[in-house]
């Protein structure tokens, strides 16, 4: 088992946390978000040197989503997403904004014309001459 049990919980730098918890894909790219002020541990921004330890409370932004999570234990190395996934525990309200936020994109994805493709030479004409019309008003 990859969970630190044998020595009351333990305690490991942050971005190798988020790396091995499968929220980054490289440690660099972990270290990065953590430089970047993308996550926070107990609502405080921190260095990628940071130790966090179980009980912490992380905010990570990862793209568009907001995931607010509890550190359960520290993984001994970075293993499968299985493994990983009993790492953390992922806050009630974050998963119900995280899943708010998913259907406004796709409502906004739906809501927007459909194309077929590139405009051809007279759409594109047309579409200038909308756009330069719109502009004078």
């Amino acid at each position: 088992m990859t969970i630190d049990d044998d020595n009351g919980g333990g305690e490991l730098r942050v971005d190798k946390w988020l790396w091995c918890a499968r929220f980054f894909r490289t440690r660099a790219l972990a270290a990065a978000a953590v430089a970047g002020g993308k996550v926070h541990v107990n609502r405080e921004r921190v260095k990628p040197a940071r130790v966090i330890r179980p009980g912490d409370q992380l905010e990570v932004t990862v793209g568009f989503d907001v995931v607010s999570i509890a550190v359960r234990s520290i993984p001994r190395r970075r293993g499968p997403a299985t493994e990983a996934r009993l790492c953390y525990r992922e806050t009630p309200a974050s998963i119900e904004r995280r899943e708010r936020i998913r259907e406004q994109r796709r409502l906004a994805t739906m809501a927007a014309p459909q194309t077929e493709g590139r405009p051809d030479k007279r759409t594109r004409r047309e579409l200038l001459r909308f756009q330069r019309d719109q502009g004078k008003s």
